[in-house]
């Protein structure tokens, strides 16, 4: 019987490992529901909106997409919130291990790991704030980048990320 040398062994744990999220996926896909609940807007015949109207749990959410959101805004939202966003795969490692660090040498979280896209899982997934929370969303996220681009997903959290209230998206 031939041993598997560890170069064999890698390809086949990265392929069960693919298989395994390809029926997840499958198995569990995303809600994109909260995306297309947004406000309805009356307009006139030359498209000025008259009235707006919340939707059906009262929330304030109005449709943009990224080109109409000053470039400003973007700018400070990476630099505050995921400054890797267009470098990462939609969980960023060195903010997890450096968001741990701080927790276990402060002895409570002092600051986030999740990046923009792990935000946009959580806001379509809520979970408990634990551990496998955290994994779900990780998987959440990792899901997202799978089926959609980075504009989406930025498009995805100016649309549906809280800001008070009842009031969602930029």
């Amino acid at each position: 019987m031939r041993r598997l040398t560890w170069k064999r062994s890698l390809l086949i744990g990265m392929l069960l490992l693919v298989m395994s999220l390809f029926i997840a996926d499958t198995l569990a896909p995303l809600n994109l529901s909260k995306l297309s609940d947004g406000v309805t807007v009356v307009s006139d015949n030359k498209g000025r909106p008259l009235r707006a109207f919340a939707n059906q749990d009262g929330i304030w959410r109005y449709r943009v997409n990224v080109d109409s959101v000053s470039p400003y805004y973007l700018q400070a939202l990476f630099t505050y919130e995921d400054r890797h966003f267009y470098q990462h795969p939609g969980v960023n490692p060195f903010a997890m291990i450096r968001a741990v660090g701080q927790a276990i040498y402060h002895g409570k979280a002092v600051s986030g790991g999740s990046t923009i896209t792990m935000q946009v899982a959580r806001l379509l997934h809520p979970n408990n704030r634990t551990i496998v929370g955290k994994v779900t969303q990780m998987l959440r996220a990792l899901q997202l980048e799978w089926h959609f681009n980075k504009t989406q997903i930025l498009e995805m959290y100016l649309n549906i990320a809280p800001f008070g209230g009842p009031i969602e998206g930029i």
